[in-house]
């Protein structure tokens, strides 16, 4: 999170004990990876939290290391994933779960590229003002094509889903991202991850639907 261990800390748990809910909220098995968000998104933020801790301390750097390769691994890897295959799997519509497929294509790609910059280039978190910056040696070679397959991977899927409520989701992560690159340009990365774990929680209640069908019927 963008202010402090402690807030970092906070919000992780609270997030993270709204995904073990929304987990056991979720009636269907292909509803279990959605369900999940809240909970991973949780853990990304009590990895940031740890990041804050070495970054006040010394000799933590193995452990510094370690907690900034999770919290990246999160943002750059697991959300262009897990996003688009969690409406993948949930999606009764064809037309939309083919759609569904070529973003989850486009995710698989752009988490293939942040995998190999993770493997093979160091990260250096540092504290500037109430934030935490990623300064990295990344090559940016592809990131004309590679951060738009991002944006498109951890965004239009939930505009695309039929399921019914996705849309809140949709905005609040969308509006999170506008947020984020006018009012945070460089620290981009750590608030609006921060903004979407918050969102996040509203996944509870997209799946609280005991009245009614959670997703549309299989149409052609």
């Amino acid at each position: 999170m963008c202010f402090s261990a402690g807030a970092s800390f906070a919000a992780g748990a609270v997030i993270s004990a709204t995904g073990v809910a929304t987990m056991r909220k979720a009636r269907q098995p292909d509803h279990m990876l959605f369900a999940a968000i809240p909970f991973i998104f949780g853990l990304q933020q009590l990895s940031e939290g740890v990041i804050w801790l070495t970054l006040r301390s010394s000799g933590q750097d193995a452990l510094q290391n370690a907690a900034a390769h999770i919290y990246l691994l999160g943002a750059l890897v697991i959300w262009p994933l897990v996003i688009p295959l969690s409406m993948f799997l949930m999606e009764r519509v064809r037309v939309r779960k083919w759609i569904l497929a070529g973003l989850l294509a486009g995710g698989v790609t752009v988490a293939a590229y942040y995998s190999y910059r993770l493997i093979l280039f160091s990260v250096t978190p540092q504290i500037e003002g109430m934030h935490i910056i990623y300064h990295n040696d990344f090559p940016n070679g592809f990131s004309d094509i590679i951060f738009p397959l991002y944006l498109a991977a951890t965004i239009l899927p939930l505009f695309i889903s039929s399921v019914k409520r996705m849309w809140v989701l949709a905005v609040l992560i969308l509006a999170a991202f506008i947020v984020s690159v006018f009012l945070f340009t460089q620290v981009l990365t750590s608030v609006w991850c921060f903004f979407a774990a918050l969102a996040s929680v509203v996944i509870y209640w997209i799946l609280s639907n005991p009245d009614e069908k959670s997703v549309v019927p299989e149409t052609g």
